[in-house]
């Protein structure tokens, strides 16, 4: 008999051999009914493979409610019946991966000469799988040796089959040959793959077949490229739709599309993954700076400034040379290699270390607006979101291992603080050492201990993401969910005790001996860049009052108005409003029109009657119009909405 710990705390007895289907059967008919897989702690079998022996024997059954793992499942399911149709449809294709994943699934295929795939097919494609998915197919694993999987895909002119499986051969390491692969089979459709799925494709209640693009085998530009279909699947119609709203939504609200519409920024192949900003940009990037800076300015930190390009020993010494060269970019300067940083935590070591520091002086906190380049592959490059060129809110804290705690919760409240400005809410995440790193294991056990020390004080809820950490350090990574639901990791608070050690940085203690600082790196828009591109696709270009590029539009009703509209402009203006007039001959109408494309908060429209009383005519962005009112009273409430930050 084997002993399982299940998530309740209850144990579980089962006999030997015992697969998921009897663990959810032990537990109860209606979990037996609603399962879909086991995870064993935390990998996810078939309910139809014995439960593995040794670990400690945590058992989970995955049903609907598992959420994204859940749904993880039946895409990939989705995708092998996918496979399925296109292999009745049309004779001849070659099929090679089809993966599930974040939001759907992907299959990647050669179709036979002289055909070809576009969004028109998918109509017959779907109903073909839908054939499938009504016969509740089951999926039923086979381990077979690899000759016999050779065979068969050699057989069956399945080229890439072929190679993925010798490849597994060739990459399997010397002291555990690979001598069987895994075929999963529905229908009369076999792949290989090596699972998990559902038990049946029955479990896929809604699917859409969603793209068509092209990808190269293997993601090699050298090879062939083939043909990628993208698609989804959920478990009810309803959530589809509302999945396929999101998207629509998202479509709309592409900050690329709102970038160039808001004449917020271009890009130019002239430099690749680097945004060039505009002037209604760049109000939103001086809006974020001005809290920037005054919140940074609140909590001790203190501005520098540090240069670009460094000789090469500099990343060398930080480790950045081994563990990061690939991200750079390099250049001579009078025969003497230099590279541009990447990051600019030793450009703030060479600040720390250019006078003799007193444990009196401790915390040091530096903050820049550092500027860092990044080689991302061009293939990655997504408008704001993933650039070259990035301006990062960054900070680093020199702290005594005292001070550890009390300075990684600043941090964070100062994160809650910046993210509640803008309605979002933190949800934290511990990542722990990664295999590529430097440093000793008991330098990490020490740091990732002093943040969970942190978090753990205050009460703090996180989860874990093992083996994500920095090269240099654990991290604790703010995640925030924005109006569609999607989930973005932005700030990061960083404990270094490696880099100190490399650029032997101290202070004089209280003892008048020399003692080792701890180094905090922390971001909390992550950069400048992805954080506006963030920010427009939440409020859809709708920024509120105190971000937005053009606050106030001054709409005069014929020319005879123009001249108080001016003074309306100037008055405003004057007052720190970022207002302009529209004195073009066009009908108010039009102007109105114009106006709510640009999503312009406030229009003030003026007229005699306006002119004759002070006044002006309010018309707020979507909502229409609300009334004359003084000239004075409006000033006061654009006023208090941009010195309150207000959201609404």
């Amino acid at each position: 008999m084997m002993d399982f710990l299940l998530p309740s705390g209850d144990t579980l007895t089962l006999p030997e051999g015992a697969t998921g289907a009897d663990a959810a059967a032990a537990i109860g008919p209606g979990l037996a009914r609603a399962a879909l897989a086991v995870k064993v702690d935390g990998v996810t079998y078939d309910l139809a493979r014995e439960l593995p022996t040794g670990g400690e024997r945590r058992v989970e059954i995955i049903t609907e409610r598992s959420g994204a793992e859940a749904l993880e499942l039946i895409r990939h399911d989705a995708a092998h019946v996918f496979a399925e149709a296109m292999l009745e449809l049309h004779p001849g294709v070659q099929i090679a991966i089809g993966p599930p994943i974040e939001n759907g699934f992907y299959y990647d295929l050669e179709l036979p000469p002289g055909v070809s795939l576009s969004e028109d097919d998918f109509p017959a494609i779907e109903a073909r799988m839908r054939e499938h998915i009504a016969a509740d197919e089951r999926f039923v694993r086979e381990d077979v040796p690899v000759a016999v999987a050779l065979d068969r895909y050699r057989a069956e002119r399945q080229s890439y089959k072929v190679e993925l499986i010798e490849d597994l051969v060739k990459n399997a390491p010397a002291e555990a040959p690979l001598t069987t692969v895994s075929l999963y089979r529905n229908g009369d459709f076999v792949d290989l793959c090596r699972g998990p799925h559902a038990p049946s494709t029955g479990r896929i209640k809604a699917l859409k077949l969603q793209s068509v693009a092209g990808a190269y085998w293997r993601g090699d530009s050298r090879n062939r490229m083939l043909t990628r279909v993208y698609g989804t699947a959920f478990f009810t119609q309803k959530d589809l739709e509302a999945h396929l709203e999101r998207l629509e939504f998202a479509r709309r609200n592409d900050h690329r599309k709102l970038g160039r519409e808001l004449g917020l920024f271009i890009f130019s192949e002239l430099s690749p993954g680097s945004p060039f900003w505009q002037p209604n940009g760049m109000a939103i990037w001086n809006a974020l700076s001005e809290l920037w800076r005054a919140e940074n300015a609140n909590r001790g930190y203190r501005e520098v400034k540090t240069p670009i390009l460094y000789d090469v020993e500099l990343w060398k010494r930080s480790g950045h040379w081994d563990k990061y060269q690939e991200n750079m970019y390099f250049t001579e300067v009078e025969d003497r290699p230099m590279g541009l940083k990447p990051m600019n935590c030793p450009a703030h070591i060479q600040l720390f270390n250019a006078t003799r520091r007193s444990y009196r002086e401790l915390p040091v906190r530096f903050s820049e607006q550092g500027l860092v380049h990044r080689h991302e592959p061009s293939g990655t490059l997504h408008g704001l979101l993933r650039v070259r060129h990035i301006t990062q809110d960054d900070a680093h804290i020199f702290c005594t291992e005292e001070q550890i705690e009390d300075e990684v919760l600043g941090c964070l409240e100062f994160g809650a603080f910046i993210y509640q400005v803008f309605g979002f809410q933190a949800r934290l995440e511990l990542s722990t050492r990664p295999e590529q790193r430097i440093g000793s294991d008991e330098m990490w056990d020490r740091a990732e201990a002093a943040l969970v020390r942190a978090l753990e004080r205050r009460g703090l809820a996180y989860d874990i993401n093992p083996g994500d950490g920095a090269f240099y350090g654990p991290k604790i990574d703010l995640h925030m969910t924005d109006s569609i639901g999607r989930s973005w990791q932005l700030g990061t608070v960083q404990l270094d005790y490696s880099m100190p050690e490399r650029f032997e940085i101290s202070y004089t203690g209280e003892d008048n001996a020399e003692h080792r600082p701890v180094m905090i790196h922390r971001a909390l828009f992550g950069s400048f860049e992805r954080f506006i591109g963030i920010l427009t696709e939440h409020f859809g270009g709708e920024f509120p009052v105190w971000m937005a590029p053009v606050q106030a539009l001054v709409l005069p009703i014929s020319d005879r108005h123009n001249a108080y509209g001016e003074s309306v402009r100037a008055r405003l203006a004057g007052a720190g409003v970022r207002v302009e007039l529209d004195d073009r001959g066009e009908s108010v109408a039009r102007k109105i029109r114009d106006g709510e494309l640009r999503k312009v908060p406030f229009m003030l429209i003026v007229g005699d009657r306006e002119q004759e009383a002070g006044e002006v005519g309010v018309r707020e962005h979507r909502a229409g119009d609300t009334g004359a009112v003084a000239l004075e009273a409006f000033q006061e409430r654009i006023g208090a909405l941009i010195a309150n930050r207000s959201l609404t």
